[in-house]
């Protein structure tokens, strides 16, 4: 993949230079926040907030109880996450510039998401009846979680005891499940909440942010001997289509 991304490797490098210059350095000053503090903030406070868009617009409905649970839930797994085998790349220190525009840029669009589906901005009009709808959503939602949490917690540990290029496991298949398990998570938002804005916010943290890490990734990952022979045989968020000749 990366042999044959010559004119877009740059662009990501690029991308990735101006995304690390707005969330960490942006306005300039004393760098006291962690990164991981303000993304901490924002996924814990998920569940808050949604309980108090559900109290604004006095809004109960069963289908918004199950969105706080998901979402909710979500924002609390991923403190647990992160007190136990943290990631790295979140540890950076931003000013508070940056803090603000990871906000703006990313974060803040995330709760435009169940705002929709609360305020009533968005009344779903599933095409197939609602229950197995949510049953859909809830399990996709599920195996989203598992697939993050167990992979992410793989790649801390592996890399925590030496191993450089992470082969097995959730890794033996599936190059970068970690970013398959948060697509599947997200996308189960959107799904309830079935609107196209959500979709559209999905779009720009997919594009923008989620294939320039894994373009990046795998740029620094192929200089390792046994690469070419593991990428030839995995795929990059699903498991690889092998035909037989």
């Amino acid at each position: 993949m990366v042999d044959h991304a010559g004119r877009i490797l740059p662009f990501a490098e690029s991308m990735r230079a101006l995304t690390n210059s707005l969330l960490q350095d942006f306005l300039g000053g004393p760098k006291l926040l962690k990164l991981s503090w303000v993304i901490n903030f924002q996924k814990a406070g998920t569940f808050f907030f949604i309980g108090l868009l559900m109290w604004i617009y006095q809004n109960a409905e069963p289908v918004v109880w199950i969105y706080l649970a998901l979402h909710g839930s979500y924002g609390l797994c991923w403190i647990l996450k992160d007190n136990v085998f943290p990631d790295s790349g979140w540890q950076v220190r931003v000013t508070f510039g940056g803090a603000f525009m990871a906000f703006a840029l990313v974060l803040g669009w995330y709760w435009v998401i169940p705002w929709l589906l609360v305020s009533g901005v968005s009344v779903p009009d599933y095409p197939i009846p609602e229950a197995p709808w949510l049953a859909f959503c809830i399990t996709l939602h599920t195996l989203g979680i598992a697939i993050m949490l167990i992979s992410d917690c793989q790649k801390y540990f592996s890399l925590k005891a030496g191993s450089n290029l992470i082969t097995t496991g959730m890794f033996r298949y599936i190059r970068h499940p970690n970013y398959l398990g948060e697509m599947m998570i997200y996308s189960s938002y959107a799904l309830i909440v079935f609107h196209w804005l959500p979709w559209v916010i999905l779009a720009w943290v997919w594009l923008g942010i989620f294939s320039v890490n894994i373009l990046l990734k795998e740029k620094s990952l192929s200089r390792y001997p046994e690469w070419t022979e593991y990428e030839s045989r995995t795929g990059l968020l699903l498991p690889a289509i092998k035909h037989r000749t």
